[in-house]
């Protein structure tokens, strides 16, 4: 079950009973895509990116918004949030990136020559091992990492799952998550990457931006 609530920059977003939290930020669920995820990504056109936990798909239509032209592979569990994104108002300047959105969720999957968008729907511990990056040119340039948080979602901030997407990064390529969380920075650690504080939004604690350090 699912609760529509409307967030402080006037977005919206869900509550979900199951895992007992939002799926965004209550300060405002579009700020966070921007601030959190998108600006200190530094997305730019021609990027590649790996969003986890695509929920509304607020995370990739501000990155469409900031690029223009990009390539993503989302990873969601629950279609049924795909589903409710039709539906779903943004504020007047998300209009014309929200309806790509839009577009893809009806379909499954988005391109124009310009945005390519292609969902993989399952456990993302399955669905990232489908994502064959054999070639550096083909790994991500910038991975959202926006699951529900480590108490609610433990299995997406594991070691094990961490190295999955390292592997699939390009050299110098940044990870983005609102997590702060000790066993989030410590797994990050562990796996290779270089820690950092990401931007303080809509909350006392900093985010967590991590980096695909050359060996």
């Amino acid at each position: 079950m699912k609760k529509l609530i409307k967030t402080k920059d006037n977005s919206y977003t869900f509550y979900s009973e199951k895992y007992n939290e939002a799926y965004h930020s209550t300060s405002g669920a579009l700020e966070e895509s921007f601030k959190k995820f998108v600006e200190p990504c530094k997305i730019k056109p021609g990027m590649n990116v790996l969003d986890i936990g695509f929920g509304l798909g607020y995370n990739s239509g501000a990155a469409i918004q900031r690029a223009g032209r990009i390539k993503i592979i989302a990873l969601e569990k629950d279609i049924n949030i795909i589903r409710e994104i039709p539906y779903i108002k943004v504020p007047y300047y998300f209009t014309d990136a929200y309806e790509i959105i839009r577009k893809a969720a009806l379909h499954m999957g988005y391109r124009d020559g310009r945005v390519e968008l292609n969902f993989l729907i399952g456990d993302a511990r399955d669905t990232i091992k489908n994502i064959l990056t054999v070639k550096e040119e083909n790994k991500f340039d910038a991975v959202f990492l926006d699951p529900f948080s480590p108490p609610k979602n433990p299995e997406l901030w594991t070691v094990e799952f961490l190295k999955e997407i390292y592997k699939r990064m390009k050299e110098r390529a940044i990870l983005a998550t609102f997590s702060c969380a000790g066993i989030v920075r410590r797994n990050l650690q562990e796996v290779g990457f270089k820690v950092k504080d990401g931007p303080v939004v809509g909350r006392r604690t900093p985010g967590t931006l991590a980096i695909k350090a050359p060996l």
